[in-house]
């Protein structure tokens, strides 16, 4: 969650378009504040690749009878990368007011130093580099799928590693395709990890692929690539368990949703 050494608000070169200017979701009933913590289960911290609700960011979410939504949102420092924590706040904007029902969204980030920045580039539909003028040069759309690379590696790791340890021929492995597979919850994640990258994600899809072009791995490179998806798997776990400590620690409530590790 904090930004490299050396690193500013520069580091993110790629671009995320402007969002929409969205002021709810279709007409009806407001949802309930359980709709809303549904929604925002889907928004994912982009380094740690895990929903900002297990991890304990959300402080609170509230909708009004009227349908006016709002949610409170909190990070593990107050220099937190600022990129990151955008596309947080942005993505849990966008979650929540496409809910039936909810007329307006207010996102907050609390007690981060670039809130202010944050908080009001995400209400005007800014993006980014507009929120960020004179310090951004670009938006987050590359940021985001490198991210999701890494997400796809490390799942690759998670789906295989059990057919390793279970004694499969990592030949093998190069040779299978999704679909030779029994359901399961890491699997269900790579698969849409992988479609949201527009990779391949159906059933005959190889279960290896480089996850920058989405090609079969070959097998003079797969014990590399094997264990690339190895380390990345145990540093997003491991970086997750450093966010949730340093959370814990800033904070003595834990957050909607959050699960204990």
């Amino acid at each position: 969650m904090t930004a490299p050494a050396g690193s500013d608000v520069r580091s993110a070169t790629a671009g995320l378009p402007a969002r929409a200017d969205r002021r709810g979701g279709s007409g009806g009933s407001p949802p309930r504040d359980s709709a809303l913590l549904a929604a925002l289960q889907t928004v994912r911290d982009p380094e740690l690749d895990e929903p900002i609700t297990s991890l304990g960011f959300v402080t609170s979410c509230t909708v009004s009878a009227a349908g006016d939504a709002e949610v409170r949102l909190r990070l593990p420092t107050y220099f937190c990368a600022p990129n990151f924590a955008f596309l947080m706040v942005a993505d849990a904007y966008d979650a929540v007011s496409a809910l039936p029902g909810v007329r307006r969204t207010e996102v907050v980030l609390e007690e981060h130093f670039a809130s202010d920045a944050i908080n009001g580039g995400v209400a005007a539909h800014a993006g980014f580099a507009r929120s960020f003028d004179g310090e951004a040069v670009g938006e987050l759309h590359g940021l985001r799928a490198d991210f999701l690379r890494k997400a796809v590696m490390a799942g690759t790791d998670q789906v295989c590693r059990p057919l390793l340890d279970a004694g499969t021929d990592p030949a093998r492995l190069l040779e299978m395709t999704l679909g030779e597979l029994p359901p399961s919850s890491p699997l269900r994640r790579l698969r849409q990890r992988r479609a949201e990258l527009g990779l391949p994600a159906g059933d005959d899809a190889p279960l290896v692929i480089d996850p920058a072009t989405g090609a079969r791995v070959t097998a003079g490179a797969a014990p590399l690539h094997l264990r690339r998806a190895r380390t990345t798997r145990i540093s997003l776990e491991a970086n997750g368990s450093i966010c949730r400590g340093m959370l814990r620690r800033r904070y003595d409530t834990p957050g909607l949703g959050e699960e204990e590790q």
